[in-house]
């Protein structure tokens, strides 16, 4: 059998896109996924359907469900651990949930770059259809989508996040009832797609009801080894399941295999660039210098304080409620960092924390617009066998000057009597290092983790642009019949989680798919 598209990859990107792409009975569409599928939430296991109670855990890391990744993040820093999802959902079945859009102005520069599909205005829509919003309507919000999101109430947070709201308010700081609206900044609720405690993936909301069409195949434990070329037309993937290892044929194959995997299939198949295809002996099907080039994430370091003796810890609730936006002095993108307040902080699970034992309550300082580029490159012509992840975080000395910046407002918040009822003192970074400059960029160099929005790795973009790997429809440089949907073609990462722009992205590229 000829489908008429094979997508690779059950995530953010590749669920939408089997569920929308698949509303046209005519279309025929196999949904490919390397990890395992469970068809509804009561065959979820409960590291992939607990939400709250799950994220980040130090079972996750030896979970048949995560890829568990390693990269390298600074000369200082150390193996840095990088959970991705396997199974259907993708890492938006093992994600924190945070369901935050990007800023308008994110968009907008993507379609002042050339991508005119890709405004702002035009992305709405599909936020809008793919979100079901129990908080809010309006011109904004979507109801009755697949992905349903809330906020936490403000009279139910945990007094660590409350402590922290108020003395952000006290500091100046706006208040920020919903995150997603396009002007809002400031201390507020996030939004999270997780209705009472089950965490709502896209193989919940998008795959539950798709599943019963006859033109949707989806095949799970399927690794794909490579894309198949006919001269430079994809005619299909080479598949790895079980014992076996078989060739898939379809009309238009569309990798949304994420911004790790995405850049080494298409590598392993020969689209990358030449000099590294040759260091690998890969016949080369298209030279396309920027696959694997200009990954983007969001730097995170970790600010504890130690808490009181009657400070209350309630480690089976959700930990992340609130969280601030602001601007660094001095920038001109709006809102280029977030604070996560943690109602239980631990220590790195790399480094033997444990989600069960608490070393304070912190605040996990962000970076949303980071100038460093890192990259993707192959370690083997083993598809099994995990590529070179280099973040080069903190190469770039205003992405450490905001950095230090942000490290030195989160105490003078923490000095506030609103947020003093609940600590004793600053543990991490230690007396003395907040005051020193160099003290402090090696604090944070060391400290620094991912913020677990990998992108752009197989960036969209115009003619011009000698980094682009795909046009603003998803295809691919120099080959016919290939795509790449997924957060990999980002231009650049947005202000936010990327959880909500992935799945609206891939309603985008349905929509223009089928117009």
């Amino acid at each position: 059998m000829i489908y008429d598209t094979v997508i690779v990859g059950a995530g953010a990107a590749g669920a939408t896109l089997a569920a929308r792409l698949s509303e046209d009975p005519t279309r025929n569409v196999l949904l490919l996924e390397p990890g395992p599928d469970y068809p509804d939430i009561e065959h979820l296991p409960d590291d992939l359907k607990l939400g709250f109670a799950n994220m980040f855990a130090s079972e996750l890391m030896h979970s048949p469900h995560n890829w568990n990744y390693r990269a390298t993040g600074t000369e200082l820093s150390g193996p840095i651990v990088v959970p991705r999802g396997k199974a259907t959902g993708g890492s938006t079945a093992v994600n924190a949930q945070v369901f935050l859009r990007g800023a308008p102005e994110d968009y907008d520069s993507w379609a002042e770059s050339g991508l005119d599909e890709w405004s702002y205005m035009k992305l709405l829509s599909g936020f809008r259809r793919s979100e079901n919003d129990l908080d809010y309507g309006g011109d904004f919000h979507g109801k009755g989508g697949p992905i349903t999101c809330s906020r936490p109430q403000r009279n139910a947070w945990h007094p660590a996040q409350t402590g922290f709201y108020e003395a952000c308010r006290a500091e100046g700081y706006a208040d920020c009832l919903d995150h997603n609206l396009p002007d809002s900044t400031g201390i507020g609720p996030l939004s999270f797609n997780n209705v009472n405690g089950i965490r709502i993936s896209t193989a919940i909301g998008y795959l539950t009801d798709a599943r019963h069409r006859l033109n949707l195949t989806i095949r799970a434990d399927s690794l794909v080894q490579r894309v198949i070329f006919e001269g430079n037309r994809a005619a299909g993937v080479l598949v790895e399941s079980g014992d076996e290892i078989f060739e898939v044929r379809g009309n238009e194959v569309i990798i949304s295999a994420g911004s790790v995997v995405s850049p080494q299939l298409l590598m392993l198949s020969g689209v990358g660039p030449a000099e590294h295809l040759d260091e690998h002996d890969i016949d080369i099907v298209a030279d396309v210098p920027g696959v694997g080039q200009n990954l983007q994430d969001h730097p995170m370091v970790q600010v504890v304080w130690d808490t009181v003796p009657e400070f209350q810890y309630d480690l089976d609730r959700q930990r992340l409620e609130v969280s601030l936006r602001y601007t660094s002095s001095g920038s001109t993108l709006r809102n280029d960092m977030i604070v996560y307040m943690n109602s239980a902080a631990y220590e790195r699970i790399e480094r033997g924390g444990s989600r069960n034992t608490p070393i304070g309550i912190g605040a996990n300082l962000t970076l949303n617009s980071a100038n460093a580029r890192g990259e993707i490159k192959l370690t083997s012509t083993d598809i099994a066998e995990q590529p070179l992840i280099d973040f080069n975080y903190m190469s770039e000395p205003w992405d450490l000057e905001r950095m230090r910046d942000g490290v030195r407002r989160l105490v003078t918040i923490s000095e506030r009597s609103e947020f003093k009822k609940n600590i004793v003192a600053i543990a991490d970074p230690v007396a003395g290092v907040v005051e020193d400059d160099q003290m402090l960029n090696d604090w944070i160099r060391t400290e620094v983790t991912t913020g677990h929005h990998i992108s752009s790795t197989n960036m969209m973009g115009i003619d011009s642009n000698t980094l682009a790997v795909v046009d603003q429809m998803g295809s691919v440089r120099g080959v016919e019949g290939l795509r790449v949907v997924d957060a990999s073609i980002m231009p650049t990462c947005v202000r936010a989680n990327i959880n909500a722009t992935v799945i609206a992205m891939a309603e985008r590229m349905a929509e223009l798919i089928t117009s």
